[in-house]
């Protein structure tokens, strides 16, 4: 069971980018890369592509930026209730299903 999901807060401790927060957009558990929304920003070249049964006959090419991978052990979980970086545990709860707790506070992550 993965520590990081999509659409968690994460911050980041490590990087051209310590100290801020966003949410993940999707991770890469193979590679153990994340992408944070707003975050690790980096340009790409990209060329017009053709699209087929659009109005008009080609998307916008250019210079556009997007979001880069950021590997795992450079974030972490923010906890809910403190707003603080905090590691994460696993507990059973009452339907045997594995749940991840913050070690903060204790909180649940996922409900």
């Amino acid at each position: 069971m993965a520590r990081i999901r999509r659409d968690d807060t994460v911050i980041v401790i490590g990087g051209k980018d310590r100290g801020k927060t966003g949410r993940v957009l999707r991770v890469d558990p193979k590679k153990q890369k994340v992408f944070v929304e707003g975050l690790n920003i980096v340009k790409r070249h990209q060329r017009p592509q053709q699209v087929r049964d659009a109005q008009r006959a080609e998307t916008v090419g250019g210079v556009i930026e997007k979001e880069g991978p950021i590997h795992l052990s450079n974030v972490m979980p923010v906890d809910p209730k403190e707003n603080k970086p905090t590691r994460v545990g696993m507990e059973i709860d009452d339907e045997g299903k594995r749940r991840r707790i913050t070690r903060r506070s204790g909180t649940r992550i996922d409900d």
